[in-house]
């Protein structure tokens, strides 16, 4: 992720209203001094994703952050995305809320196993 960040978990655990819900990620900015939470997805962004990262910020902040912290920042992975459908998603969303496409690639090690 880069300098400044330290690794929370993986699947962190969160309970809502004696329900479970799991983060795919979850950091620690020191320099900013806030929580980000990352949820991948490994097919199209959907507009109903912002909802979920959205539900994940709000439990964080009050379940989780300091009163000295700073607003938990949500970043969206996604294979794909429409950059208008991402525009209209988080247009009235006050969170801080970034949602980005990645990639990968196989390693040159394991390409002469395929």
């Amino acid at each position: 992720m880069g300098k400044g960040f330290a690794f929370v978990g993986h699947q962190y655990h969160l309970e809502v209203s004696n329900k479970d819900y799991y983060i795919d990620l979850l950091f620690y900015h020191y320099k900013l001094r806030c929580f980000v939470v990352v949820e991948l997805k490994s097919r199209e962004f959907d507009p109903r994703d912002v909802g979920q990262i959205n539900f994940y910020l709000s439990a964080v902040d009050d379940l989780v952050r300091s009163p000295e912290d700073r607003p938990t920042i949500g970043l969206l992975l996604c294979k794909t995305k429409d950059n208008f459908t991402a525009e209209y998603a988080l247009r009235n969303f006050s969170s801080p809320i970034g949602i980005a496409e990645y990639e990968t690639e196989i390693l040159n090690c394991y390409k002469k196993f395929l």
